[in-house]
Order: C-alpha cells, then structure tokens, then sequence
C-alpha cells in the first residue's frame, strides 16, 4: 500500500500528539525576580519596599516576683535610723572640708540629736535593768557599790584561800630568783609567808648560785629555768611533782592577792581549755 504524501504528514502529527498528551507538560523554568529598574512602566526613580522577614517568636519576659511576696519590708525605724546617720555623715563631711559657720553648726545640731536619742536610749536601758535582775550587770560579777564590792572580795578572799589550801596537798610554787635582784628580795618574804598561810610549799631556784635570807636552803638551778624558759625574775610557776604538769603564775613581784586569784584561775577547768599551751609537762626530781 502507497500512502500519499498529505497522508504521512498527517499520521506523523497524529503520532506525536498523541506521545504529548501520555508526557506530563514541563513546568518553565524559574526565573529571578526582575529589578525595579528592568520594567519600563514603574520607571526609574520608583521605590520598592524589600520583602519582610519572618518574625521571630519572643518569649515573655519572666515576671518579677512581688516586693511584698518574696522579702519582707524593712522597719520604718531602721530607714529613719539609716537616713539620719547618712544626713550625720554628710554633714560632718561637708563641715570637714568646708568649715563654714553654717556647716559646722549644722553638723553640731545633728549630732546634738543623735546625742540626745543615745542618752534617751540609756536612760529606757537603765530602767529595763532595774526591772529585770536577769539584765542588771551589778548584779552578776563584781559589784560597783562600795558595801556590795567589800562582801564580794571577802567571799572570794575565802573561797581562794580554800582552793589553793587544797592544791596544797600536791602541788607547790617554783620560785626562780637572783641573788643580786632587788625585787626578788621584795617577793621572797611575801612568798614565805603565803606558804605559812595557805600551806603550799615553795620551792626556791637560785639561778646564779646565791641564796635568800627569806630562802637560806634554796636549790640551785639544774637545767629547769632552760626547760621552762625563764628570762626574767622573780618566776613563779605552780607544779604538780606526781603527773608533772608546771603552769606559769606570774613573772616580778605579786601580792598575796594576786597570788590567790592567779592559782585560782589558771587550776580552774575553763582556763586550761582556753590557754591549753600555758601548761607544760617535765619529769621533776
């Protein structure tokens, strides 16, 4: 079979209208989007906004906590009290580097009220002592009336007297002198007669070889002024022989007074916990 020229022409468009129509049309190709400048109808001096960006999502801010939830608000009387101390300083410094007569007497009022509030505190203080003898500092301690003062010391006249009277048992008094030291001859005799008072032996250390009139059989130094590092006379020192614990009393001369208190103290259990490295321990003859 011939086919006529006008019949092929006519299959072949048939044919390829046909493999169109099963392809799926090709979208065109994107192109950027033309300048302003490029159309000719929005010319050349027209302005064109650029495109918004997308806006971020913002978080809230945290809520601050309430002044009246989370602290408690401060008295009126300590931001007076803060105010006027301020105004105080300010002024005295103002006085200070410009002493007119208007500073300084304006420094000297405010401090006159600061003075006056103090007394007025003193004064309400004084009162709530006498109300409360849980608060009254006469009464705890050593007195400040005279008759109160004389009970005071002659109770703890007796009560030291009868403390160091039981040390006496086992314990006694080094006493470190020099023969050529005028204060340790002022102490030897008050020494001697502390010893016949309280019975506490006194055991005298001559430390250059000479003795006391008070002390005519004293021991000479052995190596224990070394151990105990005596530098100055009159020493004294509380020993214990059996457990051969020393406590330094006191160095120059000492009343019985101060003897009596000072052996008190430092026997009692409050003043070894305070001042443990005061006490030494030596192996004694």
């Amino acid at each position: 079979m011939v086919l006529r020229p006008r019949t092929l022409s006519m299959l072949l468009a048939l044919a390829a209208t046909a493999a169109t129509a099963q392809q799926p049309p090709l979208a065109p190709p994107e192109r950027p989007p033309a300048a302003y400048w490029t159309d000719a109808w929005r010319g050349w001096h027209f302005y064109e906004a650029p495109p918004l960006e997308p806006e971020l999502e913002q978080e809230d801010p945290p809520t601050a906590p309430r002044a009246g939830a989370s602290a408690p608000q401060r008295p009126a009387e300590l931001i007076d009290f803060e105010r006027m101390q301020r105004a105080l300083e300010d002024s005295r410094n103002i006085a200070i580097m410009r002493p007119t007569e208007d500073n300084v007497r304006r420094y000297m009022e405010l401090e006159m009220q600061v003075v006056g509030r103090a007394s007025y505190f003193a004064d309400v203080a004084q009162r709530v002592a006498w109300a409360t003898p849980s608060l009254d500092p006469t009464l705890h301690g050593r007195p400040v009336n005279a008759t109160a003062l004389d009970v005071f010391e002659r109770q703890q006249q007796t009560e030291r007297a009868s403390t160091v009277a039981a040390l006496g048992r086992d314990h006694v008094l080094f006493f470190f002198y020099r023969s050529d030291c005028p204060y340790c001859h002022a102490f030897a005799p008050i020494l001697k007669a502390f010893e016949a008072r309280y019975g506490v032996q006194v055991v005298a250390i001559g430390l250059d070889g000479g003795l006391l009139p008070s002390f005519p059989q004293a021991r000479q130094d052995n190596g224990i002024a070394t151990a105990l590092q005596v530098s100055q006379v009159p020493a004294v020192f509380l020993a214990q022989p059996a457990s051969g614990t020393i406590t330094p009393i006191g160095f120059g001369v000492l009343s019985e007074s101060q003897l009596l208190e000072r052996i008190t103290i430092v026997t009692s259990p409050q003043s070894q916990a305070l001042l443990p490295g005061a006490v030494r321990q030596l192996v004694l003859p």
